[in-house]
């Protein structure tokens, strides 16, 4: 075979903030399937998920504090990628190679987790986006349907637009899932679990407040609840009175890969953020099938929770109603509990990083 009929292999440029372990996951399901080299600038570890990462052979790893923004469209230059990812409009820098590379044909794809709220401040960004958006970006890659509007909104197309930006590392929560669901059944762990950076407004102290009082007025029985993850506000509702609480316990960060086996013994999950545009701690507790309690602000609720099938919402920082599901959820039986679990399991596994991969494979045949 002569050198001219050998098929070159396609580059991908990911231009990333702050990466996760189960963003990789994407990346390597996506590297297998389309059989690409990806080229992957980064932010520094954020101190408050100080995830431990592996990358497959395919990825090269540079370091966005190691590289101005003139080095950057250098390398784009130098890698002549076939495809650009770059999260949100936040890095003026990314922005400047999505322009370079929009202008030679490249398809570049705007990835991001802002949900369209409607107000004044939004109406002005989206419509001064209007005017350089479509310089810089062919596509949208979004979470869920409020950020596929806020996309609409920027002035792409519907058939520029994909959603389900984020995906879970689905399987290590669905191997123990499905090997533990018999036992689940019999014996359903008492336990509430909130696995979340410890800032404000992820509502930690809420939930403390919330359960600390059912517990004190005899309704939680032998309920606990467990806090994982780390983060400026750690000590502080540590230490509030109902942090302090005895049935309540902060166990501070567990890598992503331990924490199937943390959560092995099941129990109900909880995210009660007062801001969280998705939540891909969602999906990962489906995926491990636990029922789900979450606030009204979490994003991830339109994919993987159905009201009364799969758990319950709350109003975001009502720290009463939070206290009734709660409460409503101690009332259920565990064969009811159980159930509900199995079904947050079936939502959360119809969205894998092999459905992503499938996704980013389309993207990269798309014209600019």
């Amino acid at each position: 075979m002569s050198s001219s009929t050998i098929k070159k292999q396609r580059t991908v440029l990911v231009l990333y903030t702050e990466l996760a372990p189960y963003v990789l996951a994407c990346l390597n399901a996506f590297v297998e399937h389309s059989k690409v080299k990806v080229e992957l600038v980064r932010w520094p570890v954020n101190p408050e998920a100080p995830f431990e990462l592996s990358f497959h052979p395919a990825i090269t790893v540079h370091e966005r504090r190691n590289l101005e923004d003139v080095g950057l469209v250098a390398l784009a230059e130098r890698t002549a990628p076939d495809l650009v990812f770059a999260s949100g409009w936040v890095d003026k820098g990314y922005l400047k190679v999505c322009r370079a590379m929009r202008k030679k044909g490249v398809p570049t794809v705007m990835t991001f987790d802002t949900a369209w709220r409607g107000g004044a401040k939004q109406a002005i960004s989206a419509a001064l986006g209007r005017l350089w958006v479509p310089s810089t970006f062919s596509h949208a890659w979004a979470t869920g349907e409020q950020q596929a509007r806020y996309a609409r909104n920027l002035g792409f197309k519907n058939d520029r637009i994909r959603k389900g930006f984020y995906a879970a590392d689905t399987k290590p929560f669905l191997n123990v899932s499905d090997r533990e669901r018999k036992n689940r059944s019999t014996r359903f762990q008492h336990r509430f679990i909130c696995v979340a950076r410890y800032i404000s407004t992820k509502g930690q102290q809420e939930l403390c407040d919330a359960f600390a009082a059912l517990a004190d007025s005899g309704l939680a029985g032998d309920w606990e609840l467990h806090l994982v993850g780390t983060g400026a506000m750690f000590e502080d509702v540590r230490d509030s009175p109902s942090g302090k609480h005895p049935k309540i316990t902060h166990h501070g960060f567990i890598q992503a890969q331990a924490m199937p086996a943390f959560l092995k013994a099941g129990g109900v999950s909880v995210l009660p953020s007062l801001y969280e545009p998705w939540g891909v701690v969602v999906q990962e507790f489906a995926c491990m099938g636990l029922p789900l309690l979450l606030s009204d602000a979490v994003g991830a609720r339109e994919r993987f929770l159905v009201e009364g099938e799969n758990g319950y919402v709350h109003k975001a920082g009502n720290v009463v109603d939070l206290q009734r599901s709660l409460e409503r959820t101690v009332q259920h039986s565990d064969t009811e509990l159980s159930a509900m679990g199995a079904r947050s399991a079936e939502l959360g596994a119809a969205w894998t990083p092999e459905h992503w991969a499938e996704v980013a494979g389309q993207l990269l045949n798309e014209r600019s």
